[in-house]
């Protein structure tokens, strides 16, 4: 009998989620997040979660929870050697509930041609914020910043 209560406390933790990338999986309610302003494009959609396939890639993918055949590849600019750092505005982060920068998740969705995954780039100008704190989302579009929207993540000296 214990063990069966412990089964339901776990089910009561986790969902079931059907995605078309990575078939039925199992995720923990707690890592859901609300975006409280929509992933530009995807404005019905606010229930993301980050999944982490291949835990030694640096890439992730953060998939919406409403359509699962909606998955963004993320990753973070500090995986590639890429000194990112700017400020959130007040009134976003203010919307975020942002307390401690401790709580302050940022990724930036990536772009990675099928054909030539070394031609991927990241959208540095309009980073994905997450409070880990509140499980509060956002995509924010920095302005005067001067990040790139396809920034190559894989320079390729001989182009230069």
């Amino acid at each position: 009998m214990t063990k069966t209560k412990s089964k339901e406390k776990n089910s009561e933790k986790t969902i079931k989620l059907k995605t078309e990338k990575f078939g039925e999986i199992e995720i923990d309610k707690e890592l859901i997040f609300n975006f409280i302003t929509p992933i530009i494009g995807f404005s019905d959609l606010k229930k993301y979660t980050i999944i982490d396939y291949k835990p030694d890639s640096p890439f992730k993918w953060l998939q919406s929870i409403e359509e699962p055949e909606l998955a963004f590849p993320v990753t973070l600019c500090s995986f590639f050697g890429i000194d990112y750092q700017f400020d959130i505005p007040d009134d976003e982060a203010q919307k975020l509930g942002i307390e401690s920068a401790d709580d302050v998740f940022v990724c930036n969705i990536a772009n990675i041609p099928s054909s030539n995954p070394e031609g991927a780039t990241i959208n540095m100008m309009a980073p994905v914020v997450l409070n880990l704190a509140n499980k509060k989302g956002m995509q924010i579009v920095l302005k005067d910043t001067g990040f790139e929207v396809r920034y190559k993540l894989f320079n390729n000296k001989s182009e230069e």
